[in-house]
């Protein structure tokens, strides 16, 4: 591949939506907590409205109409997204770059290099375990005790955080992210409807989470590549292969066949999931690199109040439990003590 020479007349003029600079690795391994910007704030709360809105959908898709095939549900969220960014892309309201040049973009039939793909392999196969997990793990279990264990995925970023980007964390986020394990044990010590396996998906999730989010700290600040950018890499090299597993495992078929598939509300849920997949991934990568992994994760744990609150009125599933109460509120204060320190800069 010949590199283009790129002219200050060939850029692109600044998109229309934000994207991620490269001002974001100045964070990268100051063990002392920066103080969030505004940005970062609006962030983070952008990403904790659009997490709430799709475990909505898709907890709806996979068990109030009993959808079989949750594969299919992150493949249609992934092709819609691809397809979202390449419109967005052709029509210069969004670009793929930090600086990006409108004559190399435009001669690279992928939009971005060959080179590039390559370097955001991590990321994307990262994404592709982190997807078809944590959609398999929202079935079998209620969405109070879901959230509730979820939130043990701050022990896994801060371990993934340090041994992948080197991050290290005061002593005042350790100790919050202490209170929030606590609170996640003591939840789970006396859950009525325990199930195994649903538990075992649930700590799988938890620990592809965590890579994900470190792999993205990391390679998102070498890649050259905004939000935009790394969302289409993940897109062009995992929906093939996702979209072969699928066709390989009968998926596609069952879906066909599937008697509430022609239905305009089960249609209407399907366009709602992936509209929200969307802007999920957009403010997940984002909130990562303005903020951090960690950052991203503590969000994840206050979004959880409001999941917690939808879904008991929505889909019930969780008998009342004194302890159960007790770790969903040490949870939320440990949350609510992370996102003070992080805004003091402690």
């Amino acid at each position: 591949m010949v590199a283009v020479p790129v002219h200050s007349s060939d850029k692109l003029p600044p998109a229309v939506l934000p994207v991620v600079s490269r001002d974001a690795a100045e964070r990268k391994s100051s063990p002392a907590a920066a103080a969030m910007s505004k940005k970062g704030v609006c962030v983070a709360i952008s990403y904790m409205a659009c997490a709430v809105l799709l475990v909505m959908f898709n907890k709806a898709a996979l068990s109030s109409y009993n959808f079989p095939c949750a594969n299919v549900i992150t493949l249609f969220q992934m092709l819609s997204s691809t397809a979202l960014l390449y419109a967005l892309r052709r029509w210069k309201i969004i670009s793929f770059t930090v600086q990006a040049s409108q004559t190399a973009l435009t001669n690279t039939p992928l939009i971005v290099p060959f080179k590039t793909l390559v370097h955001t392999l991590p990321v994307a196969f990262s994404y592709l375990v982190y997807m078809l997990v944590s959609m398999e793990s929202i079935r079998g279990i209620s969405i109070p005790m879901y959230t509730t264990l979820r939130r043990t995925t701050v022990a896994f970023t801060m371990v993934a955080e340090y041994i992948i980007v080197g991050r290290k964390h005061t002593s005042h986020i350790v100790a919050c992210v202490g209170i929030i394990i606590l609170g996640a044990f003591i939840a789970g010590s006396r859950d009525l409807s325990f199930d195994f396996y649903s538990y075992a998906i649930v700590f799988t999730s938890n620990i592809t989470t965590a890579i994900y989010l470190a792999c993205i700290a990391r390679v998102g600040e070498s890649s050259g590549l905004n939000s935009f950018g790394l969302m289409w890499c993940n897109g062009i090299i995992c929906a093939p292969v996702l979209l072969i597993w699928t066709a390989f495992e009968g998926d596609l078929g069952v879906t066909l066949e599937f008697p509430y598939f022609y239905t305009s509300g089960f249609q209407a849920l399907m366009v709602l999931s992936c509209a929200m997949a969307f802007l999920l991934n957009y403010c997940v990568y984002l909130n990562t690199t303005l903020n951090s992994a960690l950052t991203q994760t503590i969000c994840g744990n206050l979004k959880d109040f409001f999941t917690i609150g939808f879904g008991w009125l929505v889909f019930g599933g969780l008998p009342f439990d004194l302890l159960n109460v007790v770790g969903q509120c040490m949870g939320f204060m440990g949350s609510g003590l992370y996102a003070y320190c992080k805004l003091k800069g402690k």
